[in-house]
């Protein structure tokens, strides 16, 4: 069976964003992204080289390696040019850009062949410390030197691809594979990108290590409760900016009901990556090493060299948060009238320009903004003044933006507005804020779904532009 016809990116433009369907929640699970254990270390290879030269022979030389490729599957790894710098007198450096596949895996007693001894007797199904499941979190980051960015797409775990010559969700690969045959599949889904190396994470693991980073403080958006007893998951948090340890920051990534399904749970993943990344960029981490170095040892699988890994590190901690872009793949619901499973299905021309944009060789190249008239902006607004709000709309239609609606309100206060780029269209998310005059761009997934740009209204607009309302 061959892969669905890619088409090249059409010249017409889109058409308006229909409205999401609901969707039913799976009780698949969120974890954190590598670049999460990038940034948590970052401050420490910026304190000086013998820090870096501490994490170097705190492991062996293949340090996370818990599983072997064969020579064939090893190959599907990119060797290509040299990654790295390396000098006796400072920390290896990126030479060129790198595409790391991160995934999340979770393992129950039941997904297992062999009994686990003392299972039976558990009257529910434990997770085990093991990386051979389903992928419930895919993600490819891009480390690239020359821009000073780092990208992070998000590909849904529904996503219909072709895996191992069939048409499936992709999330299969991994058990299907390991980690080779999910790299040659999400290659081959984004046009046939090379993939340099791999990580893989189990969720036993990521609990500890949110606790080892100390937690994380997140806006969670709304109450979240659900039990499931046959996994002994039980999930209770209420709305609000509020700090989480491990178990409950497990809970935020892995609640279950939202009517966004999978990509609601992208969504919240991208949040949370964002907190973690702000909030971990501080000396104080460096007293939290050895613990953090204990969990990934245990719970972490990658092809990554010591040298591989410091330079990561050390990349990241000159990564500013701006320069932090956070894509997912585009696409749309399936419909149930079409298929007996519920899927993500590809936009293969958006993917094709998004790739061009942020995965190409000249990826450094800024993309031509949308005509203002071809755009869907939805306004989440924070501040509470709804005369504010109509003259935001106003202002908009006034200056050649027709699609505009406003969708919910947000339960946190923002002192600064976010123009956030949905869809990755940096360029006109850019030009909006200069039209707007406040807040701040961001590239990431965590807007309306139906939008092109969402604006979260801050309390900047009114102080900008209140005497004038």
């Amino acid at each position: 069976m061959s892969i669905p016809h890619r088409k090249k990116p059409s010249a017409t433009p889109p058409k308006k964003a229909k409205a999401t369907p609901q969707r039913q929640g799976r009780g698949w699970l969120g974890l954190p992204k590598w670049a999460w254990i990038t940034v948590a270390l970052a401050s420490v290879a910026t304190i000086s080289a013998g820090t870096g030269a501490l994490l170097a022979v705190s492991m062996n030389s293949q340090p996370l390696l818990q599983s072997q490729l064969s020579p064939e599957e090893a190959a599907i790894f990119s060797e290509g040019d040299p990654m790295l710098s390396t000098s006796s007198l400072r920390l290896p450096r990126l030479t060129r850009p790198v595409n790391i596949l991160v995934l999340g895996v979770k393992v129950l007693t039941s997904d297992l062949d062999e009994p686990v001894p003392g299972a039976e007797n558990l009257g529910y199904h434990a997770l085990v410390n093991s990386f051979e499941g389903l992928s419930d979190t895919m993600l490819l980051l891009r480390f690239n030197p020359r821009t000073g960015q780092m990208v992070v797409m998000s590909v849904p775990r529904d996503t219909r691809a072709l895996v191992n010559g069939n048409l499936t969700k992709i999330n299969e690969a991994n058990r299907e594979g390991g980690p080779a045959l999910t790299a040659e599949s999400i290659s081959e889904l984004l046009g046939g990108i090379a993939i340099d190396r791999y990580v893989r994470i189990n969720v036993q693991g990521v609990e500890k290590l949110l606790d080892a980073l100390g937690g994380v403080t997140v806006n969670v958006p709304k109450d979240m409760k659900y039990q499931d007893d046959s996994q002994h998951l039980y999930i209770n948090l209420k709305a609000g900016r509020q700090k989480l340890d491990g178990n409950q920051a497990m809970q935020f990534l892995r609640f279950r009901y939202d009517e966004n399904g999978d990509i609601g749970r992208v969504q919240r993943q991208q949040t949370m990556m964002r907190a973690v990344i702000e909030q971990t960029l501080n000396p104080a981490t460096i007293s939290r090493l050895p613990k953090i170095l204990s969990v990934i040892q245990s719970h972490v699988d990658t092809n990554l060299s010591v040298e591989e890994l410091v330079a990561l590190v050390g990349y990241g901690s000159q990564t500013n948060r701006s320069d932090v872009q956070m894509l997912m793949l585009p696409g749309n619901f399936s419909s149930p009238d079409d298929y007996e499973l519920s899927y993500w299905l590809p936009n293969y021309a958006m993917i094709d320009t998004m790739v061009e944009q942020y995965f190409g060789l000249e990826s450094s190249e800024v993309m031509e903004a949308t005509s203002p008239s071809y755009l869907q902006v939805v306004i989440e607004d924070s501040t509470g003044d709804d005369v504010a709000i109509q003259s935001l709309v106003d202002s908009l239609y006034d200056s050649g933006y027709p699609n505009v609606i406003v969708g919910e309100d947000l339960n946190e206060v923002l002192s600064e507005t976010r123009i956030v780029a949905q869809r990755g269209d940096r360029a006109s998310a850019a030009m909006l804020q200069q039209f707007l005059g406040v807040g701040e761009v961001r590239v990431e997934s965590t807007g309306n779904l139906d939008s092109d740009i969402t604006i979260q209204l801050g309390e900047d607009w009114l102080d900008a532009h209140g005497a004038n309302l």
